[in-house]
């Protein structure tokens, strides 16, 4: 049996409640983020003077799919989504995209760093007085953690590689409370977990939060983003479509929980996980650095539940460059305009970040390789747009040059229209068997995770699905914080 432990210490609790109420801080229930209807009136009319990225409480309750898609003093809404026509992905099959820019910070990690911190605060497993909450990430997630700590009130330290893009330091420069920068890029994870090692040699009192094995990120993905996806298709799918499955990117493999709650609805559906050609840890057991952020990390999380596990991708990271520059270039944008692409769709493009990029060309190859067609349709996420990656396409300018037309109608035919069905794997269960595997030189070797632990994964069959009656009880002790501090009698 495998469970978040929900154990409640009451000395701690009463602090907790304590600073609470002193910061007047409410914390949404799982429930209010799946159906915003759900919050007070009285909420949602502070919400209207708001800022999406506001340093305030209150846009905890902003942590859901369903926030208008404006910059401030927004409500709700329907899940923000979008569908990309034939004319940017080459294939049949209808792609159909979440948006993570529509969330705080405007990336989607911000609830999953909600979904692991709340359950410690409401049960005083951490003490906002005492306490620091550490959040080892290569980016969204320490962003999303420091925020999400922030509106909590409690102490925050992000740990992400220096070589991650210079918008995500500079914003956690004003938001945590510390930041440290590791050796190395996106995939150097390993320096990431030995500072974390280190921290807890200090004795400080801290809560490390890694997004690698916290299941309050798996849940929060497999109960909101997977009833998103579910409510996206409730609207979408006419009378003869099918949904033939969904493509993701593998950073945390906290996302793609959302895989697990839609084979539960859809049992035939697949699952496509996908990282980096230049670091094929899944695909060949490989290893390396590359430019895609948010994705692919040397090791197979420990949250990542294979054997719901479908199909693998690797994406070259030169193919997200490419098309990243196509979709925010003017000039890329004006050929792209010249090839039939509808002007509203180019002039969203910027919805999508770099691991965004590579979910849609996982899509793409997932598409070709099934050979589906107009009545298929595929699900991905965009986790997070080029707000947060502006500097990268100076860098893409200066390291490679004034972006043309010619170069443009390169990138559109070979990355985009030209992505193939080369480097994919559809598993067999002995494949699936062999990506499990590599857990065990990550967490039992290295992290503290027991052998036996690692076999109940593979073989135990509850050992997944027992997470996914735990939200109710955790919207139990939600409610129940939310009583003790008080606040809520006056916010109805």
């Amino acid at each position: 049996m495998a469970k978040i432990d929900l154990t409640v210490y009451e000395e701690k609790l009463k602090g907790a409640v304590n600073r609470a109420r002193e910061k007047n801080i409410i914390i949404p229930t799982f429930a209010q983020q799946k159906n915003p209807d759900l919050i007070p009136a009285s909420i949602k009319e502070e919400l209207s003077k708001i800022g999406l990225w506001d340093i305030t409480s209150r846009n905890l309750f902003r942590i859901t799919w369903k926030n208008q898609p404006v910059a401030s003093g927004g409500g709700f809404g329907g899940v923000n989504y979008i569908e990309l026509p034939k004319s940017i992905t080459g294939v049949d099959a209808r792609i159909i995209c979440l948006v993570g820019k529509w969330f705080p910070t405007g990336a989607h990690k911000v609830g999953a760093t909600f979904g692991c911190l709340v359950p410690r605060l409401v049960t005083g497993q951490f003490d906002p007085e005492t306490q620091k909450a550490v959040w080892p990430s290569t980016g969204n997630y320490c962003r999303g953690g420091a925020y999400d700590s922030t509106l909590l009130s409690c102490e925050s330290v992000a740990i992400l590689p220096e070589g991650m893009s210079q918008e995500r330091f500079t914003w956690l420069s004003k938001v945590a409370g510390e930041v440290i920068a590791t050796p190395g890029s996106e995939s150097n994870v390993k320096e990431i977990f030995d500072k974390c090692w280190e921290l807890r040699a200090t004795g400080e009192n801290l809560v490390i939060f890694n997004q690698f094995d916290e299941f309050g990120n798996y849940l929060w993905h497999y109960e909101m983003t997977g009833h998103a996806m579910e409510e996206v298709l409730e609207k979408e799918l006419g009378p003869k479509d099918r949904y033939f499955g969904l493509a993701l990117t593998t950073g945390s493999a906290g996302t793609i929980g959302c895989g697990d709650y839609m084979k539960e609805i859809f049992p035939t559906s697949k699952v496509c996980a996908s990282e980096a050609l230049q670091c094929p840890t899944l695909m060949e057991n490989g290893f390396g650095a590359h430019r895609i952020e948010g994705i692919g990390d040397k090791h197979v999380p420990w949250i990542h539940n294979v054997k719901n596990t479908d199909m693998l991708v690797a994406i070259d990271d030169n193919d997200v460059v490419n098309v990243t520059r196509l979709f925010n270039e003017p000039e890329g944008k004006e050929y792209l305009v010249s090839q039939g692409v509808p002007e509203d769709v180019v002039s969203q493009l910027d919805l999508l970040g770099l691991s965004s990029i590579a979910n849609v060309l996982s899509c793409i190859k997932m598409a070709k390789y099934y050979e589906l067609g107009e009545n298929d349709v595929l699900l991905t996420v965009l986790t997070d747009s080029m707000e947060l990656y502006n500097t990268r396409v100076e860098e893409y300018r200066r390291d490679f040059g004034e972006y043309k037309e010619t170069t443009a109608a390169a990138d559109y035919a070979a990355s985009l229209l030209g992505e193939g069905t080369d480097n994919l794997i559809e598993l067999t269960y002995a494949d699936r068997r062999r990506v499990h595997n590599l857990k065990y030189y990550t967490w039992v070797e290295q992290q503290g995770k027991t052998y036996e632990e690692i076999q109940d994964q593979w073989y135990d069959p509850s050992y997944w699905t027992d997470f996914h009656g735990q939200i109710e009880e955790m919207d139990a002790l939600i409610t129940e914080f939310n009583d003790r501090v008080g606040l809520l009698k006056n916010n109805k």
